[in-house]
């Protein structure tokens, strides 16, 4: 298992655009992959990073912190390739 934690920083947080591009980049890969927001405290805050509707549910904004967390075969590639897309603001920024 792999994990790592990082901040949305483009203005508009993860709204349709950014989820799909985060959704799609998620799904070429073997491991699974779940995304939380760390910026809320409820238990319900786990999301699966392949599924857009999911994501969409953590309702991340500018600011959220969240932690990618993944296990398979290609978990370190997966988490590291999904945090340079969050961190480079999905092309917004």
């Amino acid at each position: 298992m792999y994990r790592r934690t990082t901040t949305v920083i483009n203005r508009t947080g993860l709204h349709a655009r950014p989820a799909s591009q985060f959704t799609n980049a998620a799904k070429a890969f073997d491991s699974r992959i779940s995304i939380r927001n760390l910026s809320l405290k409820e238990q319900d805050n786990i999301a699966n990073a392949k599924s857009i509707i999911s994501v969409l549910t953590l309702a991340l904004v500018q600011g959220s912190e969240v932690e990618l967390t993944a296990e398979g075969p290609d978990e370190q590639q997966a988490v590291d390739s999904l945090i340079e897309l969050i961190d480079g603001g999905f092309g917004e920024v």
